[in-house]
């Protein structure tokens, strides 16, 4: 990654000195096809295609000299105002340099650009199924340099005028509507846009169609020509029809609140293969994980994930793509309102009534986790270049800022947040903003002072502790109710909460239900709840009932006895699942010994309602016995889960998604001889569980821990893979050939990870995933010195998705000894000069270790008590 770099403050003297009128790109990719060679493999040259862009663009100072952006392996000509320069001369590899402009400027450059195996540009994929070659670009934050020339900036839009030659028989999308004529492309001119939310999209895939139509209160309609597609083998997998239904609920919805007509034309959505993210807004063609095509049966967990990453990608058509953040410190501007706008628009618009529940359970986990990391950050970052912009797509951009807009929902009203975003949109369309442009017309919408509220919740980083304190009379009844907030020291703030407290009780019939609640304002270290005052004595307070701030809570002593006695009782799905996650934070935070929580899994999951907070649970019962249980109680708690898995898997409705969830879960938690025994002869068909159906995923869910424990060989997953001999199946016996329990097997895996790069992204994820089983902690403890050694020349070498997949996927967590912690605090004090971003995910990676050591000695201290034995 030498020299692709680029600061934020080369980007802020670019955009002073240059603006963008428009793009022509020509992009000729008929070089995709072809036999297998020459360019598909890290050790030869890398396959090309030819790209020639023209930009014409104005200079406001003539005469200075600038600089244009492309990663390529090499530059046949380049042109500046009818002027020849010469390549070598002008172009290092990452940057063309630009002298003596003029005010008004055309720069043509005639270059041959290298399809990508790690996600990242033009990425070109063969399935193995057929044969066939497909191709997809996906830039953000900076790679569509590597496709065709380009000022690589977010405020620097223009509009993109695009034309491909491609093979014979296929089709290509781009952002704009296209024709082809004499085999060649032709894409109508788009908006403004960035250079990072173009598209192309080619290949013979499988393509449905349908339309959308949408009369407004004046009298002019809009129609939409809607697509969607994916490779030919996931064809018969498919549901477009499904797809099609929530887009045009999520169009509705979106035309109800921003009163701002979709602006770009048609709306195209592919589902790619070997893709890194889970989607990207490309305005009109957006891109999305295959893996969002169910191959097998599912539960309507997976179909409300991928709604609400549909509904998320078109919310960015307004917030992203039609007014756009200036420079990366403000991607909260795009991706906390998509997050907070998807789950806004999959509660209101679609069958998915839970998805408030689904957000409070399952993202604002990952913001929690995220915010209390060494490398946590306002929402409003200080972003420093572009190595600091790729890793801050994570849990505070996302799910914390999306956490942050509910509460300030809560705070200015629901009327008002919206009439502000009408006004920002209308006001800056086709523009780019900064965080004052929004809390402009929030200020004039809700009459609110904005400023305070950004110093609070947007400049400032760290969660808050949200406690109740109850004080008793001589009755039993509340003669006082308090909420206590807490920071940490290393990040003091204590911010305004508008929280609802909520009382509940037990009743006759043996649940616990909400018999009270108030909405207060939370402010300062301690607040006395009025309501509460003379209230019979609650079983349980729940402070942040309904989920309306960004917060950790907490329990007062009855509060978590009775949780610990009757979680499953409470009625409210919401209100239980806030209860799982506020336990679930005292297990990481060594609060709660993780013995206790998986006793709470055990005798309280088979009864939770909601499949996805099911499904959490699971997950997060795994990673307990995983990171946190004391060491000489893993096999017990092994063993605990494993039981209970199969109790419940046998006593859940036939066929229900319950019954699915138990399945995978007891896979995951498989070990002892018993367990392995049965997952085997479900496989083979002599064993049946009433109403489960093993189809093909279910099946290489089976087969990873068979392989792990040294059950299915070699031979058993080439059989499997030719039963599925698909580019899924291919990536499942990746990951399960690597998890097979041998020196040798994990040096292979180690060896083509990190010392080759001739794995495609997809597949050096699935052989991380494979290498790296709990189980083998012992076999792994050789690669902990191999990794310090190795990842300073991995972040160098390979791309930035690829380092982060190494660096974050092979650091040696599984090795929980203080001898790995001061292995890493030794790579760190020796390594003060890497990269920042590497730095950062070691850091990362340290603080799971050490929190890990925390909680196993927080449990290992409650083995002599009495939890759970």
């Amino acid at each position: 990654m030498p020299g692709e770099n680029l600061s934020r403050d080369e980007a802020r003297e670019r955009a002073a000195l240059l603006a963008v009128d428009g793009y022509d790109v020509s992009l000729d990719v008929r070089s995709a096809l072809g036999e297998a060679g020459a360019g598909d493999s890290g050790s030869r040259a890398p396959r090309t295609f030819r790209s020639v862009t023209t930009i014409r663009f104005r200079c406001a100072e003539p005469g200075t000299t600038s600089f244009a952006d492309l990663i390529a392996p090499s530059v046949t000509a380049v042109s500046l105002n009818g002027r020849d320069l010469d390549p070598s001369e002008v172009f290092d590899g990452s940057r063309i340099v630009l002298e003596d402009l003029a005010a008004d400027n055309e720069l043509v450059v005639d270059a041959q650009c290298a399809y990508s195996r790690t996600g990242e540009g033009l990425h070109r994929f063969v399935d193995p199924e057929d044969g066939e070659v497909y191709l997809y670009t996906q830039y953000e934050p900076a790679d569509s340099r590597r496709v065709f020339a380009n000022f690589e900036q977010p405020d620097l839009k223009a509009p993109f005028r695009f034309e491909v030659r491609a093979p014979e028989g296929w089709t290509v999308w781009s952002n704009g509507v296209g024709s082809q004529a004499d085999g060649v492309w032709r894409f109508a001119e788009t908006k403004p846009i960035s250079t990072y939310i173009t598209c192309v999209v080619a290949g013979p895939y499988h393509y449905v169609t349908d339309s959308y139509t949408r009369t407004f209160a004046d009298g002019t309609t809009l129609e939409v020509p809607l697509g969607a597609m994916c490779r030919k083998g996931l064809a018969p997998y498919f549901d477009a029809d499904d797809v099609f239904l929530v887009t045009k609920q999520g169009l509705d919805f979106f035309h109800d609140h921003f009163d701002y007509p979709y602006p770009f034309g048609k709306y195209d959505q592919a589902f790619v293969p070997e893709y890194n993210l889970g989607a990207m807004e490309n305005p009109g063609m957006v891109t999305f994980r295959e893996e969002y095509i169910f191959r097998g049966k599912v539960t309507q967990a997976s179909y409300e994930r991928r709604t609400n990453v549909i509904l998320h990608e078109m919310a960015h058509m307004w917030f992203g793509d039609l007014v756009t953040m200036e420079w990366w410190d403000d991607l909260w501007l795009k991706e906390s309102f998509a997050d907070f706008m998807g789950a806004f628009a999959l509660v209101d618009a679609t069958r998915f009534k839970g998805g408030w529940i689904t957000f409070a359970n399952r993202r604002k986990a990952w913001a929690y986790r995220a915010d209390q990391l060494p490398s946590t950050h306002p929402i409003t970052a200080d972003i420093r270049d572009l190595e600091d912009a790729k890793l801050n797509f994570d849990g505070i951009t996302y799910a914390k800022g999306a956490s942050v807009l509910k509460q300030l929902v809560a705070y200015v009203g629901q009327d008002a947040f919206l009439e502000g975003a009408r006004r920002y949109f209308k006001r800056h369309a086709y523009g780019n903003t900064r965080l004052g442009d929004l809390l402009s017309v929030l200020e004039e919408t809700s009459g609110r002072d904005m400023g305070a509220w950004s110093r609070a919740w947007l400049q400032t980083a760290g969660v808050n502790t949200l406690t109740p304190q109850v004080l008793l009379d001589a009755r039993g009844r509340v003669e006082e109710l308090a909420v206590v907030q807490e920071a940490a020291e290393s990040r003091p703030e204590l911010r305004p909460h508008r929280v609802r407290v909520g009382l509940y009780r037990r009743t006759e019939a043996g649940t616990l239900e909400r018999y009270s609640w108030e909405e207060i304002d939370v402010t300062g270290p301690r607040t006395v709840a009025v309501f509460a005052v003379g209230a019979e004595a609650p079983d349980l307070v729940l402070v942040n009932d309904f989920d309306l701030t960004y917060c950790k809570i907490r329990f007062d002593a009855a509060s978590l006895e009775t949780l610990k006695a009757g979680l499953g009782d409470i009625t409210d799905p919401l209100a239980r699942a806030l209860c799982w996650s506020a336990l679930w934070n005292m297990t990481r935070d060594a609060l709660l010994p993780a013995r206790d929580f998986v006793d709470l899994v055990l005798r309280f999951a088979g009864r939770e309602s909601d499949i996805g907070v099911l499904q959490m649970l699971h997950a997060w019962a795994d990673s307990s016995l995983v990171h946190y249980a004391a060491p000489g109680w893993r096999t017990t708690g092994e063993r605990l889960l494993a039981e209970g898995a199969l109790r419940e898997l046998r006593a859940a409705e036939p066929g229900s998604e319950q019954q699915l969830a138990w399945a995978r879960f007891l896979a995951s938690v498989a070990s002892r001889p018993q367990d392995l025994g049965l997952l085997r002869g479900l496989l083979e068909g002599t064993e049946k569980i009433e109403g489960l159906d093993v189809d093909q995923e279910l099946r290489w869910s089976f087969l990873e821990p068979l392989a792990a424990h040294g059950v299915a060989d070699e031979s058993a997953l080439a059989a499997e893979l030719a039963r599925d001999d698909t580019a899924s199946g291919k990536r499942h016996q990746v990951r399960c050939l690597a998890a097979r329990p041998s020196e040798a097997v994990k040096a292979q895996g180690w060896a083509q990870v990190v010392e080759s790069d001739a794995l495609s992204n997809a597949l050096v994820e699935a052989t991380i995933a494979g290498l790296t089983q709990p189980s083998q902690r012992e076999l792994l403890a050789p690669y902990a010195g191999k990794y310090f050694a190795a990842i300073e020349r991995v972040w160098a070498e390979r791309s930035i998705q690829i380092g982060m997949d190494v660096v974050q996927g092979l650091f040696p967590g599984l090795q929980q000894s203080q001898a790995t912690l001061d292995a890493t605090d030794a790579w760190l004090a020796a390594h003060a000069d890497a990269a920042p971003a590497l730095r950062r995910l070691v850091l990362e990676a340290r603080d799971d270790l050490a929190r890990g050591l925390r909680g196993q000695a927080c449990d290992a201290a409650a083995s002599g008590s009495a939890s759970t034995a």
